[in-house]
């Protein structure tokens, strides 16, 4: 049994080192740079920074609904990911490729999310939200 979670495990891992992560940012963000290096540090891969003052037409392009929209939007193998979308809801949503589901997002920039983390405060409670195929749905709660 642990062989075969092991082997899922390797599967995941290469599956997940396609290539390089490219995110485009809100220009002089210094939370993005703090996700960027988490997201890099947990898949092992480059993340390439694009400063994009008008994300708004790559929101479109994606069919995210504005309501979701945050600081930045990374794209990985083809999945979106807008704002601090913990590592672990990005790994799952990769690996399960669910049908229908073009990306994940936080909305906002909530306190104790990746790459908002505030030692001495409390982290505010927010929802990671699945995107795509014109519906929205809760994928995780933090």
């Amino acid at each position: 049994m642990k062989s075969i979670a092991l082997a899922l495990a390797l599967v995941s891992t290469s599956a997940l080192a396609a290539g390089d992560i490219v995110m485009h940012r809100d220009p002089g963000c210094g939370c993005c740079e703090k996700w960027a290096i988490q997201v890099r540090q947990k898949f092992g891969r480059a993340v390439k920074v694009v400063n994009d003052a008008d994300r708004t037409a790559l929101h479109k392009r994606l069919g995210m609904p504005a309501n979701l929209a945050s600081c930045h939007t990374a794209i990985i193998d083809g999945v979106a990911f807008e704002g601090h979308v913990p590592i672990a809801d990005m790994k799952k949503v990769l690996a399960a490729k669910p049908k229908g589901v073009r990306g994940l997002a936080v909305a906002g920039m909530p306190l104790g999310s990746p790459g908002m983390e505030a030692p001495g405060y409390r982290s505010d409670r927010y929802n990671v939200i699945a995107f795509g195929s014109g519906k929205t749905t809760v994928f995780a709660k933090h």
